[in-house]
C-alpha cells in the first residue's frame, strides 16, 4: 500500500481520502483510528474552560470525589465523573485501569509487573499509574489489537 500526503493551504479544510478496491475490515480498521482519534472533551483550571483534545490525554483520575485530567505538563479538573469519561471514550484508544483512572492506550511507553497482581504502567511523559489486578487481562487484551 502507498501512502501520499498532500500540503494543503491553511484556509482549506483538512481530509483524509481512502483509496481502496473494496472496503474490508482493514478498511474499517483505518477509518475507526481516525475517527477516535477527534474530539474534544471541557476541562478547568481556576474559572477559566478550556477544550481539550482527547488526543491529548494521558490519563483521567478521579480523588475526593473529584475528577482530574492529566496532560503532558498539564492539569484540568472536569465537573464529568469517571463512569462519564468511560461512555465518551468507550468507542476510543481509553481504558479503565483501576476504580479511578482511565488511561489512554496510545500514550503507554512500557507496563511492568507490580506487587500483588497489579501492573506499573509507564506513560511517554513519564508518570506511573497502577493497573488494579481486575482490569489486568482487559488491559493486555486491548494492548494486543
Amino acid at each position: 500500500m502507498e501512502t501520499i500526503i498532500k500540503t494543503i493551504g491553511p484556509d482549506d479544510v483538512e481530509y483524509i481520502e481512502i483509496g481502496c478496491h473494496k472496503v474490508d475490515d482493514n478498511v474499517r480498521d483505518i477509518i475507526h483510528f481516525i475517527k477516535s482519534r477527534q474530539g474534544v472533551v471541557e476541562g478547568l483550571q481556576g474559572e477559566k474552560r478550556y477544550r481539550i483534545p482527547v488526543t491529548d490525554i494521558y490519563y483521567i483520575e478521579s480523588v475526593d470525589d473529584k475528577t482530574f485530567i492529566y496532560l503532558k505538563g498539564e492539569c484540568y479538573e472536569s465537573k464529568k465523573r469517571l463512569y462519564e469519561f468511560e461512555t465518551i471514550l468507550a468507542d476510543r484508544k481509553y481504558a479503565r485501569i483501576s476504580k479511578s483512572v482511565v488511561v489512554n492506550l496510545m500514550k503507554i511507553d512500557a507496563i511492568k509487573p507490580a506487587l500483588n497482581g497489579r501492573f506499573l504502567c509507564i506513560l511517554d511523559n513519564g508518570e506511573k499509574v497502577i493497573i488494579s489486578r481486575k482490569y489486568v487481562p482487559d488491559i493486555k487484551e486491548r494492548l494486543k489489537s
